[in-house]
């Protein structure tokens, strides 16, 4: 092999974090190079959940990102995984260093749950598997708690439906740099190919049935992951995630499943329990989440409060594990009186009093609920347009893109940012409206 500048530089690089880590057989990540010919980090990087000394750094190796069993073609054995933070993205002035293990029971996921740095900084990560070396994310510890930022750039997405059309959004997210990203739910759906198509046919299909095992979702979180418009997102900035119902199935509420189907472990209470299981499971293995939110069976608490500072918290939701079944047979009907009743919930009782409670002792400016629901009713008539017929709607509009947030003191401003296509990879994007909150003052202003 012809030895160049850029293998030079390289060697060095992995030779540097190498030297820098225990040298015993259990944590050295130079024992795996053996049993890993290729790349195991195609599934990206990610961080979440930052609090003022830290984050947690997500990845999760996979040689075969597609392979049937979930297992993303990865050896049966524990593969020691190093990872290192530094203060710039030539991983130069490293702070902090480490090893976890990534264990083929969690489809060799790793989640480090770093402790220790200062509040409010940008920070830069990478992870070290045998010779291979990840690509480098950049994250952010939020504010001490007393503190109140100038400013915080926030951006948000949800329902981002792979065969629909390309994840251009993500990139153009990416390239804003914002602070902090929440993703609102949907982050991948659970049909099969051909099942579920647009009016203009779909731009490319899923692989594998239907999500019902921990298998099938495993390989579909890993077909997700392996889009490189979504990696550049996960590695642009910190995560908070929640889920809506495509991350486990159409429409669920609960023990409630969407149909009655044996094929879909959805004939039963029981039988959808383990569905959601699997489900569960393979949505912790793949998200920046902390061990707090690590699954028991069929129960995950993914509710909790990340604050920024004085500046705002965020109050992230789960609207499905605890509400109460959808009405009109999750359709639209008129006259539904049971939507009224008093005793119906979305939240369940003891998230609806964690919320309440975080209200009442709340210090920040804003307070901001990370969810996937209307706050107020939609009303639909198919001889009106949508906007017409409800007149407390301020904005619709069906392009594909994602929201940007500036959050100050005094303010928050919304663009809402649009792709011209997603049939192809690559589309420019675009403000399509903009809108400002000011503090103590009711009501959404449009901006110019």
């Amino acid at each position: 092999m012809d030895i160049t500048r850029r293998t030079l530089i390289t060697s060095s690089l992995g030779a540097g974090l190498v030297m820098a880590l225990p040298g015993t057989a259990v944590a050295d990540p130079r024992n795996a190079e053996a049993s890993l010919p290729t790349d195991p980090f195609t599934l990206g990087v990610a961080s979440g959940d930052p609090w003022p000394d830290g984050f947690v750094l997500w990845t999760r190796l996979a040689l075969n990102p597609l392979a049937e069993d979930g297992l993303g073609g990865m050896p049966s054995r524990v593969v020691a995984v190093a990872w290192e933070v530094a203060e710039d993205p030539a991983m130069r002035n490293v702070v902090q260093r480490g090893v976890e293990q990534a264990l083929p029971e969690s489809a060799h996921s790793v989640h480090a749950d770093l402790r220790g740095l200062k509040p409010g900084r940008e920070y830069f990560y990478r992870f070290r598997a045998g010779r291979h070396i990840s690509p480098v994310g950049r994250t952010l510890t939020s504010p001490a708690w007393y503190e109140t930022p100038a400013a915080l750039a926030m951006s948000f997405a949800s329902c981002a439906q792979y065969e629909h059309g390309f994840f251009t959004a993500y990139r153009r997210l990416a390239e804003d740099q914002p602070d902090l990203v929440l993703h609102l739910g949907d982050y991948q759906y659970e049909y099969k190919k051909g099942s579920y198509v647009t009016g203009g046919g779909n731009v490319r299909d899923h692989e594998g049935p239907e999500t019902v095992t921990l298998e099938n979702y495993r390989q579909r979180h890993a077909q997700y992951k392996a889009d490189a418009d979504l990696q550049a997102a996960h590695a642009a900035a910190p995560w908070l995630v929640v889920w809506d119902d495509h991350e486990v199935d159409n429409n669920w509420a609960d023990e409630v499943p969407e149909n009655a189907d044996p094929a879909q472990l959805n004939d039963t209470a029981a039988n959808f329990r383990k569905r959601r299981a699997a489900a569960f499971q393979a949505y912790y293995e793949n998200m920046p989440l902390r061990a707090p939110s690590m699954p028991a069976g069929a129960d995950m608490k993914i509710y909790r409060t990340v604050q920024w500072g004085q500046l705002a918290n965020f109050h992230m939701m789960d609207t499905r594990q605890y509400r109460d079944d959808q009405l009109a047979g999750d359709g639209w009907r008129k006259n539904v009186q049971e939507r009224l009743a008093e005793n119906r919930t979305i939240t369940g009782a003891e998230q609806e009093q964690w919320l309440l409670d975080g209200f009442r002792k709340s210090k920040a400016r804003w307070d901001l609920l990370g969810q996937q629901v209307f706050f107020a009713e939609r009303d639909r008539n198919q001889a009106a347009e949508t906007m017409a017929w409800n007149e407390h709607l301020k904005f619709y509009n069906d392009q594909r893109g994602y929201v940007r947030t500036t959050i100050t003191k005094d303010s928050l401003t919304a663009d809402f940012r649009v792709l011209d296509y997603v049939n192809t990879p690559g589309s420019p994007v675009s403000t399509k409206a903009s809108f400002r909150i000011d503090d103590g003052v009711p009501g959404l202003q449009a901006r110019a």
